[in-house]
């Protein structure tokens, strides 16, 4: 029997930009890329130390895709449905997040393997980190996180960074005019405090939380636009659709309410 090919893929604001993404009867099919080999020993480590919240690689099909499972559930597409802003959820995903930081940390990366480029904090890379949790990447059952997906731009970075890329979309930090329409009206400050509470962030990250995404906004703005050039497909799209202006008025919204921000954390 033939099973079907389904194609999957994020949206404009999020989630996956991969090409070619298909789900293949209980299965999802990935072109191979340079950095593959590397979120393949990732995956098989987070297997080995009993991780639930991640697919498991099953190899290389006939025309060279990465092979990972398919995991039940749906994920959170845009506009997002109540569950995807309630507190229970950011409190949920804070600790599938430090779940799987802590599954992670232990992972000792072969020498010679490829990451994905992207932004990054200054300080010591201290696990591999997911880097893309959009609600287009997480997996919800009954309206509860329970997986993280799509793993393409996994890299060595700090928790605090991968904390600070999760709550640009979760909390969000975002001019309220780019925000989902269900996220326009949420207390951002409030949520921050309730995901770095939930995450059980030390208080020496929470005082970074604002510079670190201050950081993360310039970077990813050069990053995105260098690849958006330079590879083209769902980066160009993500770009032409306005991604490097939403990254400035984030940084500009973040500027005018740092003091608030920062009173929330502590």
């Amino acid at each position: 029997m033939t099973l079907t090919e389904v194609r999957l893929g994020g949206g404009p604001c999020g989630g996956s930009v991969t090409e070619g993404v298909v789900r293949v009867g209980d299965t999802v099919r990935r072109p191979a890329r340079a950095s593959t080999p590397a979120v393949n020993a990732l995956l098989a480590h987070l297997e080995a130390v009993g991780f639930d919240g991640a697919p498991r690689v099953l190899g290389v099909d006939e025309l060279g895709r990465q092979v990972l499972t398919y995991i039940p559930g749906e994920t959170a597409s845009r506009p997002l449905p109540a569950y995807a802003v309630s507190d229970e959820t950011l409190v949920a995903l804070a600790r599938l997040l430090r779940r799987f930081h802590d599954a992670a940390a232990g992972f000792a990366p072969p020498p010679g393997l490829v990451w994905e480029e992207g932004s990054g904090d200054d300080g010591e890379p201290e696990i591999v980190g997911h880097c893309d949790v959009t609600p287009e990447n997480v997996v919800f059952r009954d309206g509860r996180p329970v997986a993280l997906i799509d793993f393409d731009l996994a890299r060595p970075t700090t928790r605090l960074f991968d904390v600070v890329t999760t709550l640009r979309h979760w909390a969000p930090l975002a001019d309220p005019v780019d925000a989902d329409p269900r996220q326009r009206n949420l207390d951002v400050g409030r949520r921050l405090r309730l995901f770095c509470d939930a995450y059980g962030l030390p208080p020496r990250d929470r005082r970074r939380v604002v510079e670190v995404a201050r950081l993360r906004f310039g970077r990813s703005y050069a990053a995105m636009r260098a690849r958006a050039i330079r590879e083209g497909g769902g980066w160009a799209r993500m770009w032409a659709s306005g991604a490097g202006d939403r990254i400035r008025r984030a940084a500009a919204w973040l500027d005018a309410h740092q003091e608030e921000l920062e009173r929330h954390l502590f």
